[in-house]
């Protein structure tokens, strides 16, 4: 039990230590720690093979940026896009909305009072609209 690592063992070990995505991807099943060894041991720490673990390390801190933006939630999101929006552009957008609203409700009650295939005559107009009508005498 008292046996000592080799020394290269030990640099490899701080080499992962420096590039913490390696572990991952040995967790995930994407590499072993053997072929990584080696790799290591014949190519050495400054191979281009590790450049996607270098470059993983950079993008990991971008990362940690996303997880706490998306942490502080919606709320924040749509504080930054009222920050960046010009009002101008948004009235703009509201009248064109507003605009497009009034149209389809002016077609909708169209069609509303006077039902497509149905027209008005004299004899529906004089009959009551309730079936039942009562009358004082």
């Amino acid at each position: 039990m008292g046996k000592s690592l080799h020394p290269k063992v030990k640099e490899f070990k701080e080499f992962v230590r420096k590039h913490p995505r390696i572990v991952k991807d040995v967790r995930n099943g994407n590499a072993n720690w053997q072929d990584l060894f080696e790799d290591w041991y014949l190519l050495g720490e400054e191979d281009t093979r590790w450049n996607a673990y270098r470059d993983a390390e950079n993008s990991s801190d971008s990362e940690v940026e996303k997880e706490d933006k998306s942490k502080n939630g919606w709320f924040d999101h749509v504080g930054e896009l009222v920050k960046k929006m010009d009002a101008n552009q948004l009235q703009s957008h509201i009248n064109n909305i507003n605009e497009v609203l009034g149209t389809v409700q002016g077609v909708i009650s169209q069609f509303q009072s006077n039902p497509k295939g149905t027209s008005v005559t004299n004899e529906t107009r004089a009959k009551p609209s309730h079936p039942f009508s009562f009358r004082k005498d």
